[in-house]
């Protein structure tokens, strides 16, 4: 199954909609035996996900799938599901996006694709698992340094440090995510399955080593939501201003 976010006009940001169909169509894999892997990408060829629709929160509205937010951002995020699962970063993958490849068993990316977690210069935090997955997947200091800075890194860079699994031609990254799951899908599939589960220590659906770092999280990001700072950000980004920060 190929999955698109399709908001190209708005660099594939992730509203309530897109959450609701990710993790609609993540159900309908897991629900179909012929589905042996599913890719996740972003329509066009600039933007994977730009991450949280930033205009969407400064209006106060929720990012979350309807009835779902246990579902995690874009419904994928927190969401587990068995089959392997691959991102196909066709661009800028930032906030958000990167942490849906961090949230991806595999990752396959275009030559122009760039990963990065800014939060931090718009007043939040990478609350959809980017703080503690990236340092999980790449080498501590790396990882801090790009959670502190908020800069992005290349996808040759992020290749070097182990971040993603391949870099190809810009307009070749579904082609080789598919390739890559055709490879896959010549297992059996509940080897794999099991494979995956044992491999991420899943019981019930559930990855238990994650548990405590989701729950820290959630404390941190209500926490943090309540700042003035954390209203400045989205503000200033909608009013295409540099913020102003009081850290309070």
């Amino acid at each position: 199954m190929v999955i698109t976010i399709n908001r190209p006009d708005a660099r594939n940001a992730v509203n309530a909609g897109v959450s609701a169909g990710v993790g609609g169509a993540l159900d309908e894999a897991e629900a179909d035996p012929e589905i042996r892997a599913v890719i996740l990408t972003g329509a066009g060829d600039k933007s994977f996900c730009a991450g949280a629709d930033l205009k969407a929160l400064s209006r106060g509205e929720s990012v979350y799938a309807p009835g779902h937010r246990d579902w995690g951002f874009a419904g994928f995020a927190k969401k587990y599901t068995a089959k392997p699962t691959i991102a196909a970063v066709n661009g800028t993958a930032l906030g958000g996006g990167t942490e849906l490849a961090l949230a991806a068993d595999l990752v396959i990316a275009s030559e122009n694709a760039t990963f990065g977690l800014p939060e931090v210069k718009r007043g939040l935090l990478a609350g959809a698992g980017g703080v503690f997955r990236l340092p999980a997947q790449i080498p501590q200091r790396i990882a801090m340094e790009m959670i502190f800075t908020g800069d992005p890194i290349t996808a040759a860079r992020a290749l070097e440090v182990g971040l993603i699994n391949q870099v190809v031609s810009a307009g070749k990254v579904v082609e080789a995510a598919i390739d890559l799951a055709q490879r896959i899908a010549v297992n059996a599939p509940l080897s794999v399955q099991a494979s995956k589960r044992i491999a991420y220590g899943v019981v019930d659906g559930v990855q238990v080593e994650e548990g405590a770092r989701w729950a820290l999280t959630d404390v941190e990001w209500d926490r943090l939501a309540t700042s003035e700072d954390a209203k400045e950000g989205p503000r200033a980004f909608a009013e295409k201003r540099e913020a102003v920060w009081k850290a309070r």
